[in-house]
């Protein structure tokens, strides 16, 4: 049997709201964790009006001119599908990898499904914040990014601009994967 790549995709979305279907994706980010360059990026017309104004707050998006300038989401999948599969090459497995992923693979799940009709990560996501606490043995309060970064010193910054925020979370994810290769 041919063993397959692993190839990490970190991802990260901006939402209007705690749920998907009843609140709207805003915009999706990813990028290659080996090669952060490879990065995908789209905003999202909304699904409708449902916002949590904390939401809109933090994203510094309007519903109202991603209605008139976003993508459609059926659109947008199809071209995050491709994307995909073109940066993890034939015969790869993609695996997502996100910082809450519970939280943003909810959201890709959910968009996948009901627009495009399959996830090409399929029904799994990587959490980081989890693989930091097998790797560290720390606390899950220790898992916030602010005390992963005191220990991990990453040079980027997550700003909630989606493929800034996965551009981070994929250098929080090396340097945790560096971290737990030298035995934490």
């Amino acid at each position: 049997m041919k063993i397959r790549k692993e190839v990490f995709v970190s991802v990260d979305v901006e939402t209007s709201g705690p749920i998907p279907g009843e609140y709207s994706m805003l915009s999706i980010g990813a990028c290659l964790v080996d090669a952060p360059e490879t990065s995908f990026e789209r905003t999202l017309k909304p699904l409708n009006r449902n916002a949590d104004p904390e939401a809109l707050a933090v994203t510094g998006f309007s519903l109202e001119e991603l209605e008139r300038n976003g993508a459609e989401p059926l659109l947008a999948m199809a071209d995050f599908d491709a994307w995909v599969k073109a940066a993890c090459g034939e015969g790869d497995v993609p695996l997502f990898v996100g910082l809450n992923a519970p939280f943003d693979w909810s959201f890709v799940n959910y968009y996948f499904h009901r627009f495009h009709g399959e996830n090409p990560f399929g029904f799994t996501a990587l959490d980081i914040k989890a693989y930091y606490m097998g790797a560290t043995g720390c606390s899950w309060r220790d898992t916030r990014s602010s005390a992963m970064e005191s220990r991990l010193r990453p040079s980027q910054k997550g700003n909630h601009t989606a493929v800034q925020d996965a551009v981070y979370q994929a250098e929080l994810f090396r340097l945790t994967r560096e971290l737990q290769q030298k035995g934490g």
